[in-house]
């Protein structure tokens, strides 16, 4: 069963370059183990489930109060007064306090709802006997530690950091600016929320990156170990071409005058693209194509999809190059070769880095278990109460 089903190993575009889709239900849930991890323990450490904190128990104790002690015999105590009010129910069990995390309260009722969103209903409301009740509770605690652990991160998001992933979850969606807030309006999320959201997403993709990933160590022995036992997955079998564009459009039977404006025009976006000006921002500001609103990403083709012009023109160029202005029937173009794809098995250093991030992908939940396990469990009061 997953310990934390509330981070994961996909980065926000912010940090990693990826994204995650914000818009589909469990858009955040970020780290997702198989059933057969392990859980937060009483074997993990002072302050674990079922154990308590001594020392913090002994500070959070009464302190008695003395008085001079006397032979006087207590007076009895008052008879009950008769009442024609009705007496007061018990607590729900729903509402009973079963858990605690730094004093933070942990209901039978959050417990429920969190194990019934997994889809392991608990239908019990004697925790003390059930031992399925008990690893959702540990798994809940897991959740509350690491919610408090990212506070730490609060100051280390900018806005600039969020506009560029949502700016990146947009074009993954092959969206326009406006295509994508009427969707985000049909699936009741206000761009305010989705930016707290990304906020969030981000902040857990670095808390997790520095003290999960980041202290994975792969060898090059393993790497060189899972590409000879996988070529068959970085084995190219068709040519493909990842482009994208700035398109300076003319009109049909352009002057001789519209035709040098546009040359001039696209001379200059070229320049500062070679200068290093991001290519994408150039394309949203200067485009007159409809991918401007995707930074002038075009996507996958093959060679035979390519005009024949602007194929001529990025065949010669390696990934990441950006062509000389080329002019067609629609305008002139300004195209960036992304990635190409040569059929053929990729050269392991061509394909290393992706497996290193593959490997420390398998290697995360083990490592995110030790961590809470060994660390964050110990820094915190936690305490149950079945």
């Amino acid at each position: 069963m997953a310990l934390v089903a509330s981070l994961g190993i996909v980065l926000a575009g912010a940090v990693s370059g990826c994204s995650m889709d914000l818009l589909k239900p469990g858009a955040f849930d970020m780290f997702k183990q198989p059933a057969a991890s392990s859980t937060v323990t009483a074997s993990s450490g002072p302050a674990l489930p079922g154990t308590g904190n001594p020392s913090r128990a002994a500070k959070a104790a009464p302190t008695p109060v003395v008085g001079t002690q006397t032979d006087e015999t207590p007076p009895p105590p008052p008879a009950p007064v008769a009442s024609d009010e009705p007496p007061e129910p018990s607590t729900p069990a729903l509402d009973r306090v079963v858990a605690s995390v730094d004093g933070d309260p942990i209901t039978m009722r959050e417990v429920k709802d969190f194990a019934a969103q997994r889809g392991q209903p608990i239908e019990t409301d004697d925790f003390a006997s059930s031992d399925a009740a008990k690893v959702v509770v540990k798994e809940l605690i897991g959740e509350k530690l690491l919610e408090q652990e990212v506070k730490k991160y609060d100051d280390r998001v900018d806005d600039a950091q969020i506009d560029k992933y949502i700016q990146q979850l947009r074009q993954d969606k092959h969206m326009s600016d406006v295509e994508f807030r009427a969707q985000l309006q049909a699936s009741g999320i206000s761009y305010d929320d989705l930016r707290k959201r990304a906020r969030l997403d981000i902040e857990k993709a670095m808390m997790i990156e520095q003290e999960v990933r980041a202290k994975i160590d792969v060898p090059d022995a393993d790497i060189k170990a899972y590409y000879d036992a996988h070529k068959g997955d970085f084995t190219i079998t068709k040519e493909r071409l990842k482009l994208a564009q700035i398109l300076i459009a003319l009109p049909p039977n352009p002057t001789a005058a519209q035709v040098s404006a546009a040359q001039k025009k696209a001379d200059m976006i070229r320049a500062r693209a070679a200068k290093g000006d991001d290519f994408g921002d150039l394309a949203r500001v200067y485009s007159d194509d409809e991918s401007k609103s995707n930074g002038g990403e075009l996507g996958w083709f093959a060679p035979s999809d390519v005009m024949d012009q602007i194929l001529v023109a990025v065949k010669s160029l390696k990934p990441g190059e950006i062509s000389a202005p080329i002019r067609t029937s629609h305008g002139i173009h300004i195209v960036k070769l992304e990635e190409h794809e040569v059929p053929g098995v990729q050269p392991l250093n061509d394909v290393k880095t992706l497996i290193r991030a593959q490997l420390v992908d398998q290697q995360s939940g083990a490592q995110l278990q030790k961590w809470v396990d060994s660390d964050l469990v110990k820094q915190h009061y936690v305490e149950t109460m079945y």
